[in-house]
This record gives C-alpha cells, sequence and structure tokens, in this order.
C-alpha cells in the first residue's frame, strides 16, 4: 500500500496544497512550524479518522475559515482509491470513499492503513494506561471494523452509566432500577474487547521481541502482557462468558463506592498493557534509550501485524524522530525494503545526507517544493 497524493485545503497552516509521494522513501524537510507535521497529521487522520495531536476538530481547521478539506488517492493490493474528509465548522465531519458517502466517519477506519511514530509515542513506555489503552485501540481498529463497533458500543454504554451514577444522590430509585440493565451490557462489550486485546497482544508480542532483538544485537528482550481489569489470568480473557459474568459482578458488587467516586471503576476502560524489558516493568525499570527503543519496536511490529493481515504493508509515518534516536535507533529505523512507503519529517539538514530517498519535499509557510 502507498500513498500517491493528498490534496489539503484549509488545514492548520496549509491554505492549499497537492503533493505528490513515491512509493518509497519521502521526505519532508524545512523548519520548525512550517507544515511538515501538518502534512502528516491529514495523512494519519486519513487512515484512523482521528488526529494525534488535536482534541477537536475546530483545532485543525485554518484560522478565519469554516471548512476543511483532506483528498487523498492511493493504492492497495488491488486497485486505487480516494479517500475525501471535511471538516464543516468544528463538529461536522463528512467522509467519503471512492465518491460515496460513508455513514459514520469509523466505516472508512482502516481502509487507508498507515503507522505513525512521532516524539511522543517516545514516552509511550512511560505513561500511564491510557496511552497503551490508546495504542492498542488504533492498532486493533486498523485491522477489526469488529472491534470499532464494539468500542464504540462500550463508550456509548459507558457514558449513559456514568450519568446514572453522577445523577445518583438526587435520584437513587431511578439508578437502583435501571444500573444493572447498563451493566449487562458494558460487560458483553467488555467481554469482546478483553478476548480481542488478549488475542492481539499475544500475536504481536514476539514481532515486538524480533524488533528490539534487531536493534539491541540479541541483548535485550522484551515481552507483552495484557492487565486486564476483570482481574483475571492470560487464557481466562478467551472465554467471554467467563469474562462477562467476572464483570457483572464487579460492576453490581460496589455501587455505593461507584457512586461515592463518580465514575464506574471496573471495565476495559481501567485495562492496562505491562510491557516487560529483561523480565522487569518496563515502566519502572527501562532507560530513556530503554524506553526509545521498546517504542519504536511497537511501532515496527505493529506494520508487521498488518501486513500478516492484508498482504502489504502500511504506509510508514516518521515525524521530527529521527533526531530523538541514536546511530543504531537510527539504522533500524531506516531499514526499509523496496515494499515498504515511508514519509519521514525532518528539520535538520545533515540528516538528509544519510537518507537515501526517492523525493525529497521542501517546506515553507505551508507550501511544499519537490526537487528536481
Amino acid at each position: 500500500m502507498y500513498c500517491k497524493r493528498i490534496s489539503v485545503e484549509n488545514f492548520r497552516n496549509i491554505e492549499k496544497c497537492e503533493v505528490e509521494f513515491s512509493p518509497g522513501v519521502n521526505i519532508l524537510y524545512g523548519e520548525n512550524a512550517q507544515g511538515k507535521t501538518n502534512l502528516l497529521e491529514a495523512i494519519f487522520y486519513s487512515s484512523v479518522c482521528r488526529s494525534f495531536r488535536a482534541s477537536n476538530v475546530g483545532e485543525m481547521i485554518k484560522f478565519g475559515e469554516k471548512h476543511t478539506e483532506i483528498s487523498l488517492d492511493y493504492r492497495d493490493e488491488r486497485r486505487d482509491n480516494n479517500i475525501k474528509i471535511q471538516f464543516i465548522g468544528d463538529k461536522k465531519k463528512i467522509a467519503e470513499k471512492n465518491h460515496l458517502r460513508a455513514e459514520k466517519m469509523s466505516d472508512i477506519v482502516g481502509s487507508f492503513r498507515a503507522v505513525l511514530f512521532c516524539p511522543e509515542h517516545l514516552s509511550l513506555i512511560k505513561d500511564g494506561p491510557s496511552e497503551r489503552r490508546n495504542y492498542l485501540d488504533i492498532a486493533i481498529s486498523r485491522i477489526s471494523q469488529k472491534y470499532i463497533h464494539a468500542l464504540q458500543r462500550y463508550n456509548y454504554f459507558l457514558k449513559q452509566r456514568n450519568s446514572l451514577i453522577k445523577s445518583a444522590y438526587h435520584d437513587r430509585a431511578t439508578f437502583d432500577a435501571t444500573v444493572d440493565l447498563w451493566s449487562e451490557r458494558m460487560a458483553d462489550e467488555a467481554a469482546l474487547i478483553s478476548k480481542m486485546r488478549y488475542e492481539f497482544i499475544c500475536r504481536i508480542s514476539p514481532l515486538v521481541n524480533q524488533s528490539l532483538c534487531r536493534m539491541t544485537g540479541e541483548k535485550e528482550q522484551t515481552e507483552l502482557v495484557y492487565r486486564g481489569s476483570a482481574g483475571l489470568s492470560g487464557e481466562e480473557y478467551l472465554d467471554s462468558e467467563k469474562v462477562k459474568q467476572r464483570y457483572v459482578e464487579l460492576l453490581s458488587g460496589s455501587h455505593d463506592r461507584e457512586i461515592g467516586a463518580g465514575a464506574t471503576l471496573w471495565g476495559i476502560h481501567k485495562d492496562d498493557l505491562e510491557i516487560k524489558l529483561n523480565g522487569k516493568n518496563a515502566r519502572i525499570f527501562a532507560s530513556q534509550g530503554q524506553q526509545r527503543s521498546l517504542a519504536l519496536a511497537l511501532k515496527l511490529a505493529e506494520g508487521e501485524i498488518t501486513r500478516e493481515e492484508f498482504g502489504d504493508y502500511p504506509v510508514f509515518l516518521f515525524d521530527d524522530v529521527l533526531s530523538e534516536l541514536d546511530e543504531t535507533r537510527r539504522d533500524s529505523l531506516l531499514l526499509f525494503d523496496t515494499d515498504k512507503q515511508v514519509i519521514i519529517t525532518t528539520c535538520e539538514a545533515g540528516v538528509l545526507d544519510r537518507i537515501s530517498a526517492q523525493k525529497r519535499i521542501k517546506v515553507e509557510g505551508g507550501r511544499y517544493f519537490e526537487e528536481n
């Protein structure tokens, strides 16, 4: 799979542009705050319909404008395709694939597949559980619409249950009459999501280890472990009925405690992914350099999973990370075969001389100039 071109209008500092890419290595270079990351953000949004920088649509619309459009042409294993996304105001979003409007934004997630590695991911190991859950959600959503829909339903039920908990002080009768209904629905979705998370972690863990071993010359080993909030262990998460009943028990057993906390205290929104380095919890024991190696290995393994699932690699997006890596890790990052497309941003002129690229594009003030 590769991105052929992207057209962007009124996105961040980009008034209007059309940029073409080569199937191999592409470099976007220029000074800071010129629009390199903005273009990568637009490409990534076309893949997962969410930003890795903004929490709402309004942040991505060019200042003073009310409409944004992204149009991305890409080639998958079968044909040429187009994805078009429009933001109208700070809330309305419209998506099309091959000129057919999608009912929901999530319907196009995973059509164009891209894996992103940015400076924020270098702290993935040390940050809290929400960062690792986010990693799992994006990675699994890229290969499974079933997971996307289950997660959407779960989040809706969680929102309704939390609202009910918050109103319980003033209306305990309604809470007592309806809370078990929302708990049952949450437990159904939690069982499915737990199973899919556990299966994915079992699948990707050896691939992450392979990438790390390659980077460290077999000196370091890693293992990923699912820490589900149901408190079960290992293969127990494959038994969906058992997981469901466990969540029903947890959600039914401490109503007063949840009312005091003002929120649902159990569920897959409390899960964590433990990353072990040489048998120890990397969140506690990994050095800064080891964190970077692990974060990079997670992203490279994500690409391998996508290739296994669909038969070709995703597009790899690397945003200003070369300066964060030492020579060994940088070499591991740049060992790409001809069947991988890579789009890299950098503001370091010296990096250009060390990378063999099929295309180099200079970025200035939201404009993009291809080198001859």
